[in-house]
């Protein structure tokens, strides 16, 4: 792709003539396999479900912002960058809920999660109001190393975003829910243009039972046991 771009470039300003040899619409695609065909998947490392609760019971061991956005994220499913860039403005107390605008969201479209109580309290216990929820340095964001060197400390052999893979497979062998359900609580979109189009609910009241489900879980007011 760089060197298709690289070549163009010469051709506009006169470098060379001719076709692009490294062009892939229309001619390379047509004779080489696409990427994603030979790449191999690299899936984050994740906590094991029955982890999670002793895992969570020592992230209250720890000290730092990292570790109170590390339990945020884990208390709520959603992506390192989405709790790092966290702002008060966005939280709702009284409905327990926080909104992330499009723009900070990877599909660029407004997602709504519901706070379970364990996610209330933790927010509750912060004494600012202003700002970034977990801010870093001079009031900047975290980095995401910031979350991971939380993990790390606790000797934990994985990675912030694969708490969300332990969710879904908590979600998945232990609960009764939906798929569409618990998709929707990792603003996943699923199902095909068709049933998207006629779709337009966010399943928010569902979700909020799966998240306060999760959290209970997650905090160790529920054991798990399999549906």
């Amino acid at each position: 792709g760089r060197i298709e771009v690289i070549l163009d470039a010469a051709t506009a300003q006169g470098l060379r003539e001719g076709p692009n040899p490294a062009r892939w619409k229309g001619h390379l695609a047509l004779t080489l396999p696409a990427r994603s065909k030979i790449a191999p998947t690299k899936h984050q490392r994740s906590i094991p479900v029955d982890v999670v609760p002793a895992f969570y019971e020592g992230l209250l061991g720890q000290e730092g912002v990292g570790a109170l956005a590390l339990r945020f994220l884990l208390l709520t499913c959603v992506r390192s960058g989405e709790v790092r860039g966290a702002n008060w403005t966005e939280v709702d107390f009284e409905r327990r809920v926080w909104t992330i605008p499009a723009e900070r969201m990877k599909v660029n479209k407004e997602h709504r999660v519901p706070l379970s109580p364990a996610a209330v309290a933790l927010l509750s216990s912060i004494p600012a109001r202003e700002g970034l929820l977990f801010p870093g340095t001079k009031g900047k964001p975290l980095s995401d190393m910031t979350l991971t060197a939380v993990m790390r400390r606790m000797k934990i052999d994985a990675v912030p975003h694969g708490l969300r893979s332990s969710f879904r497979t908590w979600a998945a062998d232990y609960t009764n829910h939906p798929r569409e359900v618990c998709e929707q609580c990792l603003a996943h979109t699923t199902g095909s243009d068709v049933e998207l189009a006629y779709q337009r609910s966010d399943l928010f009241e569902k979700r909020r039972q799966v998240m306060d489900e999760w959290a209970a879980f997650a905090t160790g007011l529920t054991s798990a046991t399999h549906e």
